[in-house]
């Protein structure tokens, strides 16, 4: 990974669990239905002397728990698929806007990653150390970087030591402010 690439990001996509969920709603409801429909036929052969018997009773509550578990479940389906796209449309939305901040901000980006490039080359890191200080920038964990990449964590962490060893810093809090504590709002976007 170079220094001006993203990290492969770590959504989640609503739409993984979408085919499991739709799979189990008609098997499940076409069980609990024939449970209903095999109570329901049961008691019309059956034809009891008395309706208030154990068994008429019994039967008549499977056959009122399957009817109504079929409801309640496919009514919490729908809420789960509204949900769902609510969640949609509010990735779709975060998404537009970072991208429209990207590129809205894209030359100030560009002019930032140049600087903190030619700041990299002044200390002498090599690439994997300007890979690491990146990384670092960004906010990454030691763990996450070694998963982005490839590399073992107690590599990463050296090439961390490393980082801060070429550029005097003491750490990750130092190294991000060198690069941004003079970052300051607008003027007028400023409190008083």
């Amino acid at each position: 990974m170079t220094p001006g690439t993203q990290p492969p990001a770590n959504d989640v996509d609503p739409n993984d669990d979408e085919s499991g969920a739709a799979s189990l709603r008609v098997p499940l409801t076409a069980v609990l239905t024939v449970i209903a429909l095999g109570g329901t036929l049961d008691l019309i052969l059956d034809k009891p002397a008395a309706w208030l018997s154990f068994h008429v009773l019994f039967e008549l509550a499977m056959v009122t728990a399957s009817l109504s578990g079929v409801a309640v479940l496919w009514r919490r389906w729908r809420g789960a698929e509204h949900s769902a796209q609510s969640l949609r449309q509010t990735i779709a939305s975060n998404r537009a806007e970072q991208e429209a901040w990207r590129a809205s901000a894209q030359s100030a980006l560009d002019g930032l990653g140049q600087a903190i490039n030619e700041r990299f080359s002044g200390w002498a890191l090599t690439p994997s150390e300007r890979e690491v200080a990146l990384l670092l920038l960004k906010g990454e964990s030691h763990k996450r970087i070694a998963r982005l990449t490839d590399r073992s964590e107690r590599t990463v962490r050296q090439h961390a030591v490393a980082v801060y060893g070429k550029s005097g810093l003491r750490g990750r809090a130092e190294l991000a402010a060198f690069f941004l504590q003079d970052l300051m709002l607008p003027e007028q976007d400023r409190r008083p």
